[in-house]
């Protein structure tokens, strides 16, 4: 009995010690995919910040390259500058928000400034000397006596000769650009060839410095703060004591920006990522254990078996007339075992089987909620035209058929955008009349408005408003947004759905509806995250999330807000390049 305990408890603890193993190697693997997802998201984030950073500066690289070729400045230079040419610098200055504007010789010295002094001489400054020699200079620094951080541009005024008279220098305020973004998530900074941070939505980063050589970054004075840096993957993590509004561990990103000559660099918190592979883990491990409790019970009731058939065998000789009353026992409890085994194996193939099913449901439901409407709109076209037919309007009938094969053609296009959304792929992005995408939309959900007696707000621009995106794939985007408005007002007295287009440096399309607004606003965009009810065929919470992957295809923006009545969603496109500069 005490060896057979023993030799049980042995078996107990290396299963025990197995199902660590793999609970450990689950984690490691869901980590690791985790972070690469982590991974894509920050390269985006970065990406968006890096070009909007680029935008914003790019904007006072044009006032320099314009303001050199005023002949204003051309004749302050050959004349000497005066009280007017400070004025002209002064204006130019506040109606664009730069720092300063100032007036360059060819000799490097100051003839006149918006803001600051005059008569000092910048010849030894990088971005003069690149003006001077004819080209589009640029540099940053610290400016005194406020010591503010600034971008310097400074472009290259020619005479009629072609030579260098002079240049203009455009300072810009790089706290006025970090304004806007300031605080931000995630934490983004910017670092210049000499491993300073120069730029960032986190103050406390600023002036901070990369050692040569090394990782990690050290504050400009006082010691050295906590840091450890590690490779988990292919992914670099920093586990960091730099303050409350700083993840201790982050994944961290970087991407060059040799147009600006500085670093983007990302950190991202890891404590989703690493929740995620717990739970997996978790999840393995309890199956490997649920498994292993049932095989001990059945390895019990076989050993169990085995010691009532040995006794049996001890008694034969002393207990012949129990014999056959024996047998059948021993027969009954054999039948019981390999029915109970039978049931087991039934249940775990019930249980994959499940699982497949559960799987199978819900990429049913995904593609489902992605392609109800159009297949509504085919069968409403369908029964249309054989009620043509029938009344000998082959013409009405002609068009029927022409818009089935229409959206026939629009499924399978948006089959083809799922796949690539799925893929991480982009179509190409075309010149899109948003004004017809959207009344496309409106025209597919029109029956929803009806049926649950929804009011549409909407007065459409006569004139079409071109942006950079795709049609199909921008009405998808329309039609989910508006589908789940309408379900959103279900039950609520007011059902009104506004619907505004504003134009300025982006076209913006918002989504304003009366219902209970939502729940979560940081979790709407992500996949499988619903409010309608658990088992329902359009709440699997795809659709957003693909709208969400779809925009940002498109160079642009979705949000999502509670706004004074219900919900508000906001659709921000880019303007076609040839329409914004017309």
């Amino acid at each position: 009995m005490g060896r057979g305990f023993l030799y049980r408890l042995t078996l107990v603890t290396a299963f025990l010690l197995v199902v660590a193993a793999v609970a450990a190697g689950v984690w490691r693997y869901g980590y690791v995919q985790a972070l690469g997802q982590l991974s894509r998201q920050g390269e985006t984030d970065l990406a968006l910040a890096s070009d909007r950073l680029m935008g914003q500066l790019q904007r006072y690289r044009e006032l320099a390259v314009l303001t050199a070729d005023r002949p204003a400045l051309v004749s302050a230079i050959q004349r000497g500058a005066d009280a007017s040419t400070r004025a002209f610098l002064l204006e130019m200055a506040d109606k664009t928000t730069a720092l300063d504007i100032m007036l360059v010789d060819a000799n490097g010295w100051v003839l006149s400034s918006a803001r600051g002094p005059i008569g000092i001489d910048l010849s030894h400054t990088g971005h003069i000397k690149r003006a001077m020699q004819g080209a589009l200079g640029a540099t940053h620094g610290v400016r005194s006596p406020l010591d503010e951080r600034v971008y310097y541009y400074a472009a290259p005024i020619f005479g009629n000769t072609s030579q260098v008279l002079g240049a203009v220098v455009v300072a810009v305020n790089v706290a006025v650009i970090e304004w806007n973004w300031a605080g931000g998530n995630p934490a983004v900074f910017f670092t210049d060839q000499n491993g300073e941070v120069f730029i960032s939505n986190r103050s406390e980063l600023v002036f901070w410095r990369r050692p040569l050589g090394e990782t990690g970054l050290v504050p400009p004075i006082g010691p050295s703060l906590e840091f450890e840096s590690y490779v988990q993957g292919r992914h670099e993590v920093w586990a960091l004591g730099w303050g409350p509004y700083l993840p201790e561990k982050a994944l961290h990103i970087t991407r060059d920006l040799p147009v600006i000559g500085m670093t983007g660099e990302v950190l991202l918190d890891v404590s989703p990522a690493r929740r995620l592979a717990q739970l997996q883990a978790a999840a393995v491990a309890a199956l490997f254990l649920a498994f292993g409790a049932m095989l001990f019970v059945a390895t019990e009731r076989r050993r169990t078996l085995a010691e009532a058939n040995a006794l049996l065998e001890a008694r034969v000789a002393a207990r012949t007339a129990d014999l056959e009353q024996s047998n059948t026992q021993l027969r009954r409890e054999a039948a019981e075992r390999e029915e109970a085994q039978t049931a087991l194996a039934q249940a775990q193939s019930d249980l994959v089987q499940a699982s497949k099913l559960s799987a199978l449901g819900q990429m049913s439901a995904g593609i489902s909620h992605e392609l109800n409407q159009p297949l509504m709109a085919i069968g409403s076209f369908a029964e249309n035209g054989l009620q043509f037919m029938e009344r000998d309007r082959p013409e009405r009938a002609t068009e029927n058929l022409t818009r089935i094969a229409d959206l026939a053609r629009r499924m399978g296009r948006i089959i083809k955008n799922l796949r690539a959304f799925a893929r991480q792929e982009a179509e190409k992005i075309v010149k899109t009349d948003v004004v017809a995408a959207l009344e496309s939309a409106l025209e597919l959900t029109r029956s929803r408005f009806h049926q649950d007696g929804v009011v549409l707000d909407f007065f459409p621009p006569k004139e079409p408003i071109w942006i950079e995106g795709g049609e199909v794939r921008l009405g998808q985007v329309f039609v989910n947004l508006i589908t789940n408005a309408v379900d959103a007002m279900r039950g609520c007295d007011e059902k009104v759905l506004e619907i505004q287009i504003e134009l300025g440096n982006n076209v913006l399309v918002r989504f304003l509806d009366t219902g209970p607004g939502i729940g979560q606003p940081e979790k709407v965009f992500d996949p499988f995250y619903s409010t309608k009810e658990v088992g329902a065929s359009e709440g699997m919470g795809l659709g957003l999330s693909i709208s969400y992957g779809i925009v940002q295809g498109f160079g642009g923006e979705i949000r999502g807000v509670n706004g004074v009545r219900g919900a508000e969603f906001t659709v921000q496109l880019n303007h076609w390049p040839e329409e914004q500069n017309t």
